[in-house]
Formats: structure tokens, sequence, C-alpha cells
């Protein structure tokens, strides 16, 4: 037996599996993640379709909340900008929150620190989930679609 029969080869039940488990995984990081208040339900219960809100879960600010109701809302630390993120690690246009229909994209704009999504720099747009985390400087928001769009991201 040479040592190629020796390797293991996953088929596709192996594949699949694992897929299962890292999809579960991510439910569970989620769900944990989600823990809201009853004010930040009510808030996300509120959300009309073609809405999403962007909840500060640690850093600076922790418990405010930014409605996603534009085409593009544009996140950093320039006085114009439309979520305001007072702290040194947040670039002056940081990030960029853009919506198409009911589905919401996230995207780096050049920064500095870069902008993360579920804990992974983003290197392009990343489609944003109920859920998602995205960290933008010290700020690490927790991203809520409107619950009737819901079935459209799925």
């Amino acid at each position: 037996m040479n040592a190629e029969n020796l390797q293991h080869r996953p088929d596709d039940t192996e594949a699949r599996s694992t897929q299962q488990f890292r999809e579960d995984l991510n439910a569970m990081i989620r769900s944990r993640a989600t823990d809201l208040t009853v004010d930040e339900q009510e808030a996300v219960q509120a959300l009309p379709s073609g809405a999403a809100l962007l909840v500060v879960r640690r850093g600076p600010d922790l418990g405010a909340r930014f409605l996603l109701d534009q085409k593009v809302t544009v996140a950093g630390r320039h006085p114009e900008v439309d979520i305001f993120l007072d702290d040194v690690t947040v670039s002056r246009k940081h990030a960029e929150f853009r919506r198409e229909g009911t589905r919401f994209f996230a995207r780096d704009l050049g920064s500095l620190n870069g902008t993360f999504w579920d804990g992974q720099r983003i290197d392009g747009e990343v489609a944003l989930e109920d859920g998602s985390e995205v960290q933008v400087g010290k700020f690490k928001f927790t991203f809520f679609a409107s619950r009737f769009d819901l079935a459209d991201l799925a």
C-alpha cells in the first residue's frame, strides 16, 4: 500500500456533515449574540419592510441603535456621515451599508483598521444576514433585518 492510499479522503456525506455543523454553529453563535433588551426587541419588531437596525453590542455607545433605511448609509468619524462613530479607531468614512430591495450589504471604504463581518475582514462587499456581527473600529454591531423581510434573506 502506498502513502496515497493511506490518506483520508472525505466523501460527500462527511462534507455535508461538516457544512451542517458550520451552519448549526453559526446559528448558535448568532442566537447568543442577539440577546436583546425589551426595548431593542420592540425596535426590531417595529422595523418596516426594507429597513434594518444596527445595535452596538460592544464598544463605545453600548446599546446605541442605528436605523438603516436609506439606499446607502455611511458610517465613520466625519461629522457629516450618516452614522457618526466618535472614536480614533474609526476612519472618517469607514464603512458603507447598502440596501438593495430588502437585502443589505456592507463594504469597507478603505479604512485603516478595516471593517469586519462575523470576525472576518471584509474584502469587497458582503451580504448581511439577520444576527450578523459587523465591526467598525471598536464598535461591534449586530445587524437585524425587518421581521417582514426574513423570508427574503433565507
